[in-house]
This record gives structure tokens, sequence and C-alpha cells, in this order.
């Protein structure tokens, strides 16, 4: 087969969509609730295969993702709400509106700049606060990030490292000392602080912390089965075993997945 063009790759992939939604059992079952959750999957399943640097898996989870956006547009045309051209046209008009130093005669010095306009623009189109557009679902560790990327958008940061690692440093201590109190109401909040302000310093050191705690998950799960599997080698149950006995194992582990 000759290889489509961008539009008609784009029309053949609707096409079968449409099929599906009229032949198909569980396609004409779905609604945009019981999507919803595959859209999830579907998107770490994306970000799994960013992180492995599997460039074929990132291709195959961008088409299901594709596919669901296509999903989404389809119901709400059969609802007569919006259909997948309105969405397309909308985002066309939305980007450009926000891209002025491309389409229009606003002067940009940097991405910092393209950010803080992008923030002011939103503000315009409706929201009362810059951190409106932050969604309510986000794991806590991203919406973090955002809440403190939004925020330097109009200005409101740190200006060094070195201060939020000040900030880092006196949180620990408040932290340290609500839990050696015993209070743990108050140690809980003093720890959301010292995270919070984990994620900033990691933030100014241009460090993605989701990415960081997800490498390092991966990292403890990829040792934690090669303990397992080098115990069970040896005829031995990890539940039988003493934890200094387990780190001989866990050691020769950390040398083998650096």
């Amino acid at each position: 087969m000759n290889k489509l063009s961008r539009g008609e790759a784009f029309e053949r992939l609707a096409s079968i969509l449409d099929e599906l939604r009229v032949k198909c059992p569980w396609d004409q079952k779905q609604t945009m609730e019981s999507l919803r959750h595959l859209t999830l999957e579907e998107t770490a399943e994306l970000a799994d295969s960013i992180l492995d640097n599997n460039l074929n898996e990132v291709k195959k989870e961008l088409g299901d993702l594709m596919l669901h956006i296509l999903f989404y547009a389809k119901i709400a045309e059969e609802k007569k709400i919006f259909d997948i051209t309105d969405v397309l046209n909308t985002q066309c008009e939305k980007m450009i509106h926000r891209h002025p130093h491309i389409y229009s005669d606003v002067s940009v010095d940097d991405a910092d700049d393209v950010k803080r306009n992008w923030e002011k623009l939103k503000l315009k189109e409706g929201n009362e606060s810059v951190l409106d557009g932050v969604p309510k679902s986000l794991s806590s560790l991203i919406k973090s990030m955002r809440i403190q990327e939004k925020a330097r958008g109009v200005g409101f940061d740190w200006e060094k490292p070195e201060q939020v690692w000040e900030k880092v440093e006196e949180e620990m201590g408040e932290f340290l000392e609500e839990s050696e109190a015993g209070n743990k109401e108050r140690a809980e909040a003093e720890f959301g602080d010292l995270l919070f302000a984990l994620v900033n310093y990691a933030r100014f050191k241009d460090i993605n912390p989701e990415e960081a705690l997800e490498r390092t998950n991966k990292k403890f799960v990829a040792r934690f089965k090669f303990l397992e599997q080098s115990v069970k080698a040896a005829g031995k149950e990890l539940s039988d075993m003493s934890l200094s006995e387990m780190d001989v194992y866990w050691n020769e582990a950390k040398k083998q997945h650096r």
C-alpha cells in the first residue's frame, strides 16, 4: 500500500471509526464516561514508552490516543454538539491567538516571554486565575510542578535555586520537628510542604520530578525482581531471610542495574 498523505491517513482512521460505531457491538456501546478510564490508561502507556525510549511503541500509543480523540468527537457529533472539524478548527484558532509573536506583531525574547504571554491571554479569555488551567485529576506531583510553572508565568517565583534549597532545608527541619513530636496531622502537612519545595527545586534544576520518580520506581522494581530471582535460584525464601542477608543480594542487584 502506498503511503497516504497526512489528510488521507486522518480521513481513513475517521472512516474506520465511523464504520465500527455502526457495526461493532463494543464500539456502539461506548460513551465519553466509559472511554475516560481507557484514555487515562492509554496516556500512561504512552508515558511509559517515552521513558523507555521505545519510539515504535510511542508511535503505536499515539495512534491509540488519536483514535480516542476521534471517538469523543464522534460521540459528540451523534449528539449534534460538535464534530472533529469543530475540534480542529477551535484548536487552530486558539493556537494562532496564543502565539501573537508568530501571527501578529508581538515581540518576545525567549521561551519565558512566550509562557508569560500565554498565561496573560488565558486570563483575558475568561480564566479567573492563572491556576485555573491545572487539571484537578493530575497526580499531585505533576500538579505541583504545573502550579509552580503557572505562577512563574506571571512573575511569582524565586530568583535563585539557592533560595529554593534554603526553603527545602527549612521545610525538612519543620517536618522532622513535628514528626519527632508525634503530631501526625502536622507532620503530614509539613511533609507536603517539603515535597512541594523539592518539586520547586527540581524545576529550577530543569528536572521533571514525575519522570525522575518514575525512573527510580522502575529501577527499584528491576533490582527487587533480580533480588527475588537470585534468592529463588539459591533455594531460599525472602520471608525466611534477615535484612542483612537480603542486603547481600540487593547490593549485587545494584551492580547489575545501575
